[in-house]
């Protein structure tokens, strides 16, 4: 521990959020220290830690041999005696960070959904309906850290929300794929709450995501109750979402959903889904492989932010 810096060394092959490493990440936020998790090179995170490490405040540092480097980055580091930070001469990725993956990289179709729910009703209803569309089954359990303490009771979850002003849960999906989501809820007034969830689900070389269904599926989600957008896209990486410390490739969108009947701008043709008293309007950006994708996302996220101060 130093006034920069909380320190965690772990030796494992696989990292996951666990209760004290989540705590661990509260404490060094409310101190205003970065928490800096240090692995081997052969060390993985588990998702819902790599999501942590993906936001502020969390940065995973991988030791190769006498070096160091970020592990989502490739950034070289080096120890200055009060925290890891970037080594100011580097001009190229760190070594072991564009070594060869040690799995089969395949693709993670990660699905962003935003809603608002009411001051009654099951508030797990959505997670558990995409999951289900996504993986035949209801999920497998829930919690605050890894593993899961709680087997899946929607009633449940939705107790243990509602008792809070804010909360981020991990819901684990029951499949032959891996399936988890995380979801963040934030209480928005009159006991009702805002939910951000991302749900991911991997597939191996030889399975691709089945991204002709997409329409039928967030349709489908709709139909229970109103989502405000959804976002899709594809990440290469590892079927049981695990991520090593290495380069496999960057994300690109699949497509974007919005709520009401909307129209797009010239070149991106939106489909309408969902019953009609719930529509979405889903607006394909690309196969999750192309970078031009992010082009026509910018270009739609233009189009729609100004339709909405018209």
């Amino acid at each position: 521990m130093t006034d920069q810096a909380m320190v965690v060394l772990q030796d494992r092959p696989v990292v996951a959020l666990h209760p004290w490493l989540a705590d661990a990440i509260d404490d060094s936020a409310g101190s205003g220290r970065v928490l800096q998790v240090v692995t081997p090179l052969d060390s993985r995170l588990s998702l819902p830690l790599r999501t942590a490490a993906t936001g502020t405040g969390v940065q995973w540092v991988v030791r190769d041999g006498d070096g160091y480097y970020e592990g989502l980055t490739g950034r070289p580091l080096r120890w200055d005696g009060r925290a890891f930070t970037p080594v100011p001469e580097a001009r190229d990725y760190a070594p072991g960070f564009t070594s060869r993956p040690a799995a089969p990289i395949g693709a993670q179709l990660t699905l962003v959904y935003r809603m608002r729910h009411g001051g009654e009703g099951n508030i797990g209803g959505p997670v558990e309906r995409l999951l289900q569309l996504l993986t035949g089954k209801t999920p497998a359990g829930w919690g605050p850290a890894e593993p899961l303490e709680h087997r899946w009771q929607n009633d449940r979850f939705t107790e243990y929300v509602r008792g809070r002003s804010s909360a981020r849960l991990i819901v684990g999906g029951d499949g032959p794929r891996a399936a988890q989501a995380v979801c963040e809820f934030s209480a928005s007034g009159a006991g009702g709450f805002a939910e951000v969830s991302t749900v991911t689900v991997g597939y191996a070389p030889e399975d691709p995501p089945p991204l002709q269904h997409l329409p039928s599926l967030v349709g489908g989600m709709a139909a229970d109750q109103p989502v405000a957008s959804l976002f899709v896209q594809l990440t290469p990486g590892r079927a049981d979402l695990t991520t090593e410390p290495r380069w496999t490739g960057a994300p690109a969108p699949v497509a974007l959903a919005v709520s009401g009947n909307v129209t797009g701008p010239a070149g991106i043709a939106g489909q309408q889904v969902g019953p009609p008293r719930t529509p979405l309007t889903l607006f394909p950006l690309g196969d999750g492989r192309s970078p031009d994708g992010w082009q026509r996302h910018r270009h739609l996220m233009q189009h729609l932010q100004a339709g909405s101060q018209a």
